[in-house]
């Protein structure tokens, strides 16, 4: 007879969060929600610390932690200033004068095993089908600066709407600290003034604050920022530097005032060393220029910034300093990196606030105990890793894929080594039209499709099903998307008044 198994445990008791904004009050809310009574948190953050406070656009899985934690969409919005954002137009990026939508959502509908754009470039090869945009539901709906929440388009099979948000970062971790803190999290004012670990194994005992206040703890997750407080200053986990691909390295911000419509998009202009994002909110519209200071002076960068807002700004431009890349390991000993803390991207494709969320959640699946097995540990820093390397190639395409020639930056962009999992991705949908998402990168393939052939990247050939499709019928299957897609979008609300209606 086999005698069952006997699990030695010794759990996790106490969790110590370094640092607030929007990192900091994500942790609190989804472990406090996740684990309840059984894990005592308390949350340090100082007062005197600023934060970066510019992440103010998402994308569509930030809804899965809303759900999670059973945030009603409407108050948050009230409550973040926010409003719907249904992708992010590009502009200039290719060539001077283009601009592309990466829009959240589907592109056409599939037939059997084979991607619609297979079908689109079949029909494009041979001079119709139209604009890829045609077959996008939310590109169609936010160019026309419209808005509305939709499951399906009509009867049909075709997916509807899918959508993320703009909302004031600093309102959003007020909103979360107050949720957390309703759930039973201990939020402690005060600047660390020393790490203490303990002489056997180097792992985290405490942290001391300057007033001599002591706060130990049996887990550290570090939501201090860029400086890394506890990964780096305590536990030197290293970082993996990417500016050779990335090459901005600051960003000057500015909000301004609404001078145009309220549009449920994102957008993001090229500029001559660099690009600017527009985010439009309820009471403002957060501006930022990100640059890369080898090819831009910050006088310049600044006067560019405010040559290009649509309203009167509001506050001074304020400069960040950056470097793009992360933590070799964002799980040391007993201590997790969230937020800038664990690395940096820039915010081209609105991956900030994701990266914190995906890092939660995959601490609350591999949830240590006090032994803190480095079989886990090592889990948790290769999907991290994984992950972050799979947006940085995705951030590569936009800035790779061009043709400007006026500026150097542009031609440096064009002509340095890429890594090779991007250049490889190039070339096979350059020459066959094929996109393969891998495991579970977090772009989709109409992420990449958008993308790439918005920065034009031509596929030289499409999968050989989609000429089993009769001409006739090739011509009728899209004109219908097209139709229904054009009909739906023309009869929704615009986005002022389904976001008005929410404010009131």
């Amino acid at each position: 007879m086999i005698e069952p198994a006997q699990i030695a445990r010794d759990p996790v008791r106490s969790v110590v969060i370094v640092g607030g904004g929007t990192a900091g009050w994500m942790a609190a809310s989804v472990l406090a929600k996740a684990f309840g009574a059984a894990l005592q948190i308390t949350l340090i953050e100082s007062e005197e610390i600023g934060i970066v406070g510019v992440g103010e656009a998402t994308i569509p899985q930030i809804r899965h932690i809303n759900n999670f934690l059973e945030i009603d969409e409407n108050a948050f919005l009230k409550a973040t200033q926010g409003t719907f954002k249904l992708g992010i137009q590009f502009n200039d990026w290719g060539r001077l004068g283009d601009s592309y939508m990466h829009a959240f959502g589907d592109i056409g509908m599939a037939l059997g095993l084979t991607p619609f754009h297979h079908y689109w470039l079949r029909a494009r090869a041979n001079g119709a089908g139209g604009d890829l945009r045609d077959y996008s539901v939310n590109y169609q709906i936010a160019i026309r600066d419209r808005f509305a929440i939709m499951e399906r388009i009509g009867s049909s099979r075709l997916t509807g709407t899918r959508h993320a948000f703009h909302f004031d970062a600093s309102l959003y971790a007020r909103f979360l600290r107050g949720r957390a803190e309703a759930a039973g999290v201990r939020r402690v004012e005060g600047k660390i003034v020393d790490v203490r670990r303990r002489g056997s194994d180097g792992f985290i005992e405490g942290v001391t604050l300057d007033g001599g206040v002591r706060i130990d703890g049996d887990f550290f997750i570090d939501c201090s920022g860029f400086r890394g407080l506890l990964i780096e200053g305590a536990l030197a986990a290293g970082y993996e530097d990417w500016t050779h691909w990335l090459p901005c390295d600051r960003a000057v911000a500015a909000p301004c005032a609404h001078g145009d419509k309220l549009r449920p998009y994102t957008q993001a202009s090229a500029r001559k060393s660099g690009w600017q994002w527009r985010i439009p909110l309820q009471h403002r519209v957060g501006n930022g220029h990100v640059y890369s200071s080898a090819h831009l002076s910050e006088d310049e960068a600044t006067a560019i910034l405010l040559a290009n807002l649509e309203g009167e700004a509001l506050a001074d431009p304020r400069t960040l300093r950056f470097t793009t890349g992360m933590r070799k390991a964002m799980w040391v000993k007993n201590c997790v990196a969230l937020g800038l803390a664990s690395g940096f991207m820039e915010p081209l494709e609105s991956t900030s606030i994701h990266l914190i969320q995906s890092g939660l959640s995959r601490l609350v699946s591999m949830f240590p105990d006090r032994t803190f097995d480095p079989a886990l540990i090592a889990e948790y820093n290769r999907q991290s890793g994984f992950e972050f390397e799979r947006i940085r190639d995705f951030l590569v395409l936009h800035y790779h894929a061009n043709e400007r020639e006026d500026s150097a930056f542009w031609r440096d962009c064009r002509e340095m080594p890429i890594p090779d999992a991007l250049a490889a991705k190039i070339a096979l949908f350059r020459a066959s039209g094929r996109i393969y998402r891998e495991h579970e990168e977090l772009f989709t393939e109409t992420g990449w499709l958008q993308v790439l052939i918005g920065q034009r990247v031509t596929p030289q050939a499409y999968h050989p099903v989609a000429d089993g499709l009769a001409a006739q019928d090739l011509k009728a299957f899209l004109s219908d998307i097209r139709t229904l897609i054009a009909r739906e979008a023309a009869r929704m609300p615009s986005h002022s008044d389904f976001i008005a209606r929410i404010a009131a």
